[in-house]
Order: C-alpha cells, then structure tokens, then sequence
C-alpha cells in the first residue's frame, strides 16, 4: 500500500542528530521507505552554508549525520540517500 510515487526529504548537518530530528523526520522517512515506491533522503550539506564553519567541521558532521540516520533505520536498499554537494 503506497502513500506516494515519489517523496524527497533532506537534513542538514549540524551536527548530532537529536530527539527533534528522530521525531520531526527520521522517524517518517524509516516508514515512508517501506510505503512508497520511490524514495530520495538527501544530507543537505550546501543549506549549511548560511553560517561559517570550519571544513573539517563540517566534514565530521556529515558523517555523523549519515550514521545516525542509518542507525536509526535508514536502508539504502530501500532508498537513494545522497549528500546535496556531490
């Protein structure tokens, strides 16, 4: 039972990923992979750009974002997860 053909959502890196973030969007992206036919997950990295950050920073903060959303159940199986800037 699909929800939509296609859902497209994206995170900035900004650090951490916290319980806001499980809530307000993890969460539903883990049930819409499973629900939709096409699914596209972004690490909106370049929406970091407004404030200045250190490129190692920045760097660190994409990998923990990325882990922490495959920790919580992102299946790149099931989805296409990309970083914005590549």
């Amino acid at each position: 039972n699909t929800v939509a053909d296609r859902i497209f959502s994206g995170i900035q890196p900004t650090g951490t990923p916290h319980l806001g973030n499980y809530l307000g969007a993890i969460e539903n992206w883990v049930n819409l992979q499973e629900k939709c036919n096409s699914v596209l997950y972004s690490i909106m990295d370049m929406h970091s750009f407004t404030m200045p950050k250190e490129p190692a920073v920045l760097r660190q903060n994409i990998l923990d974002t990325t882990a922490a959303i495959l920790a919580c159940g992102i299946d790149p199986k099931k989805c296409f997860l990309f970083r914005q800037s590549l």
